[in-house]
């Protein structure tokens, strides 16, 4: 199809903006039905482009540790990463940043380490929880409930061939998974013998994953071998063989709309704006871009940003508040052993404290890139003179320091985050740049870290162990969610029940913006389901139930 005749200027059923685990979700459901979708994707495409960098991570193709950024920019460009630079207002020093969060197709999820798991049902009532957090904005329940979403659930583990064993910690026992996954590694085996002697109750981590021999997992780099259940091999390509269309390197500036109904989606396109006209429009470009495209749209009729008749546009940004450990285990783990296998939610679930879940991590990043953000974070911190003293050892040190990295297997710690207005994606000018956002750990969350701290520690005993402190690292936006929260109340939310912006007729947000509370555990799944779901208002009849 020619661009200039037939996608720029065609009117669509539906505009997808972002093909990451919500936008192609929903794309595809639509186009099963005849709908005629075109998704819009800032990143590029490696199903129309084969130069893309696979299976490695992007720094791992360098020579050499310091690489001019132009180069780097577009080394992430191709490796499916995001490459804008994003400030930290909450640093005294504004710090700039590229977050590593996906640009591409499958957004994140081509980055993602296959986990989909549900979210408990009391994930669905989070102001049941009776937490110690004053001045956080919880709410007391989701406008929709675990019952609601549970169809759409399996449906999802299905679209995604979700592999699992049935384990009913997370919801009820219909689970729609394909298969169970593959056997676990020793080292594994291992840990889960030691967490289960401390009276935890260990499972398989269900993952969308296929069973590709001496699969590696592909955590934060693109699959190589057809292994990894992304959302653009699981969605975004299936919807294209079904008349979808995809227009790549399309970055949507702001939506054009009236006092109740968007008209078109201007962006800009190797160069040049056009302006995308279609019936109905879904944001799904994330939880940093989906808010600052609203608050970009701002107009005589919407002054404060399309949508945000409540204030609340950007506001209440959560993240995962996540820590890396390496533990050393008898069973030295071999090179494919860096998968994402076992998980327990004790401290989540029936924890008083709800802290999280702990889940294989998978491999960690080379530590070439660990360094080089060492040397970064001191160079702009308050000591200067430890940037220098890194760059100078960083040859010595990444030998050493990948081979005490290849001994250990990895499990990550995840603290749930509670929404604070004050934590938001923020437009700073006229010019709406630089990306920026303001994110501040607040005290109870700090106590509930050190508390997961202090009991990991005693539930490795008597294995040596490495913590990688992550939690308070912001440029660790992991599973970031809430800037448009869903709700019942147009006070006190972005969106209604359905996903439909409040006061206009054709607008879905089904990425993580939505969400009114973090959840204990990955997203992906939960993002997937509630796609459907919102497919299935839109075009009723959608998913076979």
């Amino acid at each position: 199809m020619s661009y200039d005749n037939g996608v720029l200027k065609q009117h669509w059923d539906v505009v997808v903006i972002g093909t990451g685990m919500g936008g192609a979700t929903i794309g595809y459901a639509l186009a099963r039905k005849g709908k005629r979708v075109l998704f819009c994707e800032k990143g590029r495409s490696p199903l129309l482009d084969g130069s893309a960098i696979r299976g490695a991570y992007v720094e791992e193709t360098f020579p050499r540790p310091e690489v001019a950024q132009g180069n780097y920019a577009q080394r992430l460009f191709l490796g499916g990463r995001c490459r804008d630079e994003w400030t930290d207002g909450a640093s005294a020093r504004n710090v700039r940043f590229v977050p590593y969060i996906g640009n591409g197709a499958g957004g994140s999820s081509a980055l993602y380490g296959m986990a989909m798991e549900r979210f408990s049902p009391r994930d669905f009532t989070p102001g049941s929880r009776g937490r110690n957090a004053p001045h956080d904005s919880s709410a007391s329940s989701w406008p929709i409930t675990y019952e609601q979403l549970a169809p759409y659930y399996e449906a999802a583990e299905r679209l995604y061939r979700v592999r699992g064993e049935g384990n009913a910690t997370r919801g009820d026992d219909r689970m729609g998974y394909v298969g169970p996954p593959p056997p676990l590694s020793p080292a594994a085996r291992e840990l889960c013998e030691l967490f289960q002697r401390k009276g935890l109750h260990p499972y398989r981590l269900p993952v969308a994953c296929e069973l590709v021999p001496d699969c590696t997992g592909c955590q934060g780099f693109l699959c190589a071998r057809n292994c990894k259940n992304d959302s653009g091999r699981a969605c975004l390509a299936p919807a294209m063989d079904r008349g979808a269309a995809l227009l790549d390197e399309f970055e949507v500036l702001n939506l054009e709309a009236d006092a109740h109904r968007v008209s078109g989606a201007l962006g800009v396109w190797r160069g040049r704006q056009v302006t995308l006209s279609a019936d109905v429009f879904v944001l799904a470009a994330g939880a940093l871009e989906t808010p600052r495209i609203l608050l970009r749209s701002a107009s005589p009729v919407w002054r404060r940003g399309l949508a945000n008749e409540s204030g609340l546009v950007g506001k209440n940004l959560m993240r995962h508040l996540i820590d890396l450990w390496l533990v050393f285990t008898a069973a030295r783990p071999g090179p494919a052993d860096y998968t994402k296998e076992i998980a327990f939610n004790d401290l989540y679930d029936a924890d008083e404290s709800r802290l999280g879940s702990v889940q294989s991590f998978g491999r960690l990043p080379p530590a070439r890139s660990m360094l080089r953000e060492m040397s970064e974070d001191a160079r702009r911190g308050p000591f200067p003179p430890l940037a220098m003293m890194l760059n100078g050892v960083r040859p010595l040190l990444e030998p050493f320091i990948g081979a005490v990295f290849s001994r250990g297997i990895v499990l990550a710690s995840i603290v749930e985050d509670f929404p604070y207005p004050e934590n938001q994606v923020t437009v700073n000018d006229a010019a709406h740049r630089p990306r920026g956002f303001h994110y501040r750990i607040r005290e109870p969350e700090r106590r509930r870290i050190a508390l997961m701290r202090d009991r990991m520690k005693g539930l490795l005993k008597p294995h040596r162990h490495l913590l990688i402190r992550q939690a308070e690292n912001n440029r660790r936006l992991a599973h970031a969610c809430g800037t448009c929260r869903f709700g019942h109340d147009p006070r006190t939310s972005v969106l209604d029940a359905s996903n439909r912006a409040h006061g206009i007729s054709n607008l879905y947000v089904v990425d993580g913006s939505f969400f009114p509370s973090s959840g204990g555990t990955n997203p992906g799944l939960t993002i997937a389901a509630n796609a459907l779901r919102v497919a299935d208002i839109v075009v009723p009849g959608t998913i076979r139930r």
